[in-house]
Formats: structure tokens, C-alpha cells, sequence
């Protein structure tokens, strides 16, 4: 085997390169992964044009499936077989902080603690032809899953933490306020949870992408009152649950009001730029309702995820954008940024 390695790097304002780095050799209770694929998030997108400042070159990557290459001293073949096919949470959780003694890996404030010392360059990995992962890092995908469908393990856990958090009954008015790629996803969880689903989204191919997903009803917010909509929709109780996939503060103050009594407003997305709401604390009172955030995916729900890709419960097949090679780099994140497109990934 060469010990050299290709990485994708972004090298500077809306510039992505095929880099070289020696291959890294796994040290005690580590695995080396083949990294085979990896899907552009908006994290990586907004390196990419200049919006969250990193220090260059940077590798980032984090949407990642491959399979096991070789494991290091003190674990078995038998339980990290070769070859197999895995995805990996790169979220770092420490296990002693106050996120993780909750059992809440995923608000973890350690993450600065991972020992990344085997990479070349500064970042998450991801887009490494092979990486270093620890055991808790690794979830198995059955080995016939499309690498194009295994790389959604880690978006689609981020989203089941969000549904969770949501506690959709059968039978609910649930609506996701957003059809970008994250909203779809919401879109296809709400809907096997057995809910009503509602999808509020100004562009048209995306409210008909969300009806060909499981959308029962689909509302254009820039023709109607979408608040109102939603209260005649349901009643005038409004909805169970609202899902905010949206990074758009004016749209959470819409959450809030789309949401009955005893309901839930989950604020999934991060907000750019962060704008206060307003928040009226009698109705809080009155209402009972909830309003809380989702980040990033925990253990149960990258778990969850793995599972519901294997089994063909969740099929993210139509929200891939874009399939390209490490050497199209280039082209791969100049068409993730177009808002057009939903993933697209790198094949490495």
C-alpha cells in the first residue's frame, strides 16, 4: 500500500484543492477507515465562500461513509471486521462534561480535546482518503447500502435528534418550515412517524419535491399567511409540532405562532444572523407549549440513522444533487453552493 494519501482542501476564498498527506497508521484502539465518500454540508459550504473564517488549508468533512482498512492493537477482527461497510460520527464527545453526563453527547464543550495530531492539516477529515476513528465513532451500514445513500448517515441522525425532541404521535399536524435538504428529511421522518406533514417553502420545485417525499399539504408563505393557513388547517388549534429548518430569525417568530397548545417548536437550524424573536411569556404560560433546539446527531440518533438507511426505511436518493470525483473537487463545491441543489458528494 502507498503511504501517501489524496485529502480535499479548501485553500482559499471559494478555492478547493486535491492535496497530499502521508497515510496515517492506526495506533492503539484506533481504526483507519476508507474514507469512499463524503457529502458537502453548509458547514463545509460556508468555509468554502469565506463566511465562517478557518485556517487554511483546511480539511473538512464530516457527511462521511467507507469501510474498515485496518484497526489497531488491543481490538478484535472479529468485532471490526475488514472491509466493512461503517459511517462515522465525527462529533467528538469527551464522555465527562456536563452535555455527556446528561447522556447528550452531542452538547458536548470538549470537543477541542479529539487528538487530531495524525492529520496534516487543520479540520474535521472527512475529505481524507482515509482518517482515524475511535470505536465509539463507528456505526455499521449494511455492505449493499449505496455509498451515495450511506454519506446521509450523519445528516439524517442530526434530523432524528431533531424529531425526537419533536414526540410526534400518530395521527399529528406536524409542520417543517423549509424545504431545503434538511426540511425534506424532516418531511420523510414526520411522515413514517405518522403525522399529517405540512411543508411551508417559497419555491415551487422544492414544495413538489416535499409532496413526492410524503408532504400531505404544501404551502407557498410568500401567497398566503402562512400562520393563518396552518390555524385553518388544523382547526384554529394549529400544529402538534413545528420543525424550523429555515436559518431565517423571521421565520422562527412564524414557528412560534404555528404551534397549539401543548405543542412543540423545535428550532433545528442555526441562524444566520442570529436576530432575537419575540417570546410572550403569558402565553407560554397559558399555552404549555415547548420551544427547543436540536443540534447536531447523538449516539441513539446516529445509531437510528444507520439503521433506517439499511433497512430502506428512509431513502435519501432524490436529494442527491451530484456525484464527483477528487479530482472535481472544484466543480463538486461550486455546485454545492448553487441554491438549487440539495447534496452534493465527493467521491474519494
Amino acid at each position: 500500500m502507498a503511504d501517501k494519501m489524496k485529502i480535499v482542501a479548501i485553500t482559499g476564498d471559494h478555492e478547493a484543492s486535491v492535496l497530499e498527506a502521508d497515510l496515517p497508521v492506526p495506533g492503539r484502539g484506533q481504526i483507519r477507515m476508507r474514507v469512499e465518500g463524503c457529502a458537502l454540508c453548509t458547514f463545509e459550504q460556508r468555509m468554502f465562500t469565506g463566511v465562517v473564517p478557518v485556517p487554511l488549508p483546511f480539511i473538512g468533512g464530516h457527511e462521511v461513509a467507507g469501510r474498515i482498512d485496518a484497526i489497531g492493537e488491543g481490538l478484535k477482527p472479529e468485532d471490526y471486521p475488514i472491509g466493512k461497510r461503517i459511517a462515522a460520527r465525527t462529533f467528538y464527545s469527551c464522555g465527562h462534561c456536563y452535555g455527556c453526563r446528561h447522556d447528550e453527547g452531542n452538547l458536548c464543550t470538549n470537543g477541542s480535546e479529539q487528538d487530531k495530531s495524525w492529520m496534516a492539516y487543520p479540520g474535521i477529515g472527512g475529505l481524507e482518503q482515509y482518517m482515524l476513528i475511535n470505536p465509539d465513532m463507528v456505526f455499521f451500514m449494511d455492505d449493499g447500502l449505496p455509498l451515495e445513500k450511506a454519506c446521509f448517515a450523519e445528516p439524517l441522525a442530526c434530523v432524528l435528534n431533531s424529531i425526537e425532541k419533536g414526540r410526534i404521535e400518530i395521527g399529528d399536524d406536524v409542520v417543517v418550515i423549509g424545504g431545503g435538504i434538511m426540511g425534506q428529511l424532516h418531511v420523510m421522518c414526520a411522515k413514517v412517524q405518522g403525522a399529517r406533514v405540512i411543508m411551508s417553502e417559497p419555491d415551487e420545485a422544492r414544495r413538489e419535491l416535499a409532496r413526492e417525499l410524503g408532504a400531505d399539504v404544501v404551502i407557498d408563505p410568500t401567497a398566503c399567511d402562512a400562520v393563518e393557513t396552518v390555524k385553518e388547517l388544523t382547526g384554529g388549534d394549529g400544529a402538534a409540532v413545528v420543525f424550523n429548518t429555515t436559518a431565517v430569525s423571521a421565520v422562527a417568530q412564524q414557528a412560534i405562532g404555528m404551534v397549539a397548545k401543548l405543542g412543540r417548536v423545535i428550532m433545528y437550524s442555526s441562524q444566520h444572523p442570529d436576530e432575537p424573536i419575540e417570546v410572550s411569556p403569558n402565553w407560554l404560560h397559558n399555552s404549555e407549549a415547548v420551544i427547543t433546539g436540536a443540534v447536531s446527531p447523538s449516539l441513539r440518533s446516529f445509531r437510528r440513522s444507520c439503521d433506517a438507511l439499511s433497512k430502506g426505511i428512509i431513502d435519501p436518493g432524490k436529494l442527491v444533487s451530484g456525484v464527483f470525483g477528487i479530482d472535481d473537487c472544484q466543480k463538486a463545491f461550486e455546485a454545492a453552493i448553487r441554491p438549487d441543489t440539495f447534496r452534493c458528494i465527493i467521491k474519494l
